[in-house]
């Protein structure tokens, strides 16, 4: 018995929030038994323009270099700003 498990980003996403784009990433852990897959998990996990993106992988690196630019990450920080529930 040979368990063998990977980690793979199997979906990335584009959604469109109107004044700026999120990028969605979805991630499957994978385990095989002797090359046979027995089991398979999803993670998912958004990402917004004034997230730091510095871990990821390089596909999503370069979506976030062409989507987070600097008038979606002042578009991202007004609506957080407008969500914001006062003190």
């Amino acid at each position: 018995m040979a368990l063998e498990k990977s980690i793979v980003e199997d979906k990335i996403e584009i959604y469109d929030r109107g004044a700026y784009k999120s990028i969605g990433i979805r991630t499957a852990t994978i385990i095989k038994d002797d090359g046979k897959e027995i089991s398979r998990t999803f993670h998912r996990e958004t990402l917004n323009p004034n997230d730091d993106v510095s871990s990821k992988s390089d596909e999503v690196k370069k979506l976030a270099e062409i989507y987070f630019t600097d008038d979606a990450k002042a578009k991202h920080k007004e609506f957080v700003d407008s969500q914001a529930i006062p003190g």
